[in-house]
């Protein structure tokens, strides 16, 4: 399924502002990140998991544990962001 992940703040400055992803149904928001994070490079650095990082789902804020469906919108985000 295809998947819109948009970034906030200072990932936004390494990965872009959005990407379409592809995820398996019953992807959860972890799951996405740890794919997003297999990727290497820029991505490894930004999303790892030794980051704080906040996510949401379709413009709710969302736990991990979250399940993403086809066309969600997902956002990376760290925990403060300026505005």
């Amino acid at each position: 399924m295809k998947l819109q992940v948009r970034y906030f703040a200072s990932l936004r400055e390494a990965l872009g502002p959005v990407e379409t992803v592809e995820a398996a149904p019953g992807t959860t928001l972890a799951a996405l990140r740890d794919a997003l994070i297999a990727r290497g490079g820029v991505h490894a650095d930004a999303l790892g998991r030794g980051r704080a990082l906040r996510a949401a789902l379709n413009q709710v804020m969302a736990e991990e544990s979250a399940v993403v469906v086809e066309g969600a919108e997902v956002a990376f985000f760290p925990p403060v962001t300026g505005g």
